[in-house]
């Protein structure tokens, strides 16, 4: 049940900013092991002067800023996994892996409020969050 948050710093197609929020998604459904349908992912773009990046970076244009809330539970392995599978789909779309920054924040399944205000750590959530 992860929610996403994808920032950029220009405008793609339609069918790129898709592609883009698959990417990620199917990352976390490979390594995070989420069910296919559990999909919150937003993408947003900056205007390029509201949003600053390392000075250092040869396409600026393409940095990315990825924020993911989760559910805390998954194994540093896991976590590895995400952040390397993350880097790699987004590869296809010319973003350089080093234009690339994930935060991910681990919250408390008591801290969900889910499904009609109950607290994610009340229900079955139909799969498991130690992986």
């Amino acid at each position: 049940m992860p929610s996403v948050l994808i920032e950029v710093r220009q405008q793609y197609p339609a069918e790129i900013e898709k592609g883009i929020m698959e990417a990620v998604h199917s990352a976390l459904r490979e390594s995070f092991k989420i069910l296919p349908g559990d999909r919150n992912v937003r993408l947003i773009v900056h205007e390029s002067h509201r949003f600053q990046c390392p000075p250092d970076r040869e396409q600026p244009e393409y940095y990315t800023h990825i924020s993911i809330d989760c559910f805390a539970g998954r194994s540093r392995d896991a976590k590895r996994q995400l952040y390397k599978t993350i880097v790699n789909n987004l590869e296809t779309f010319g973003i350089p892996n080093n234009h690339i920054k994930i935060m991910l924040r681990e919250i408390t399944a008591e801290n969900w409020g889910i499904r009609g205000g109950y607290a994610a750590c009340d229900i079955d959530l139909g799969f498991e969050v130690e992986v």
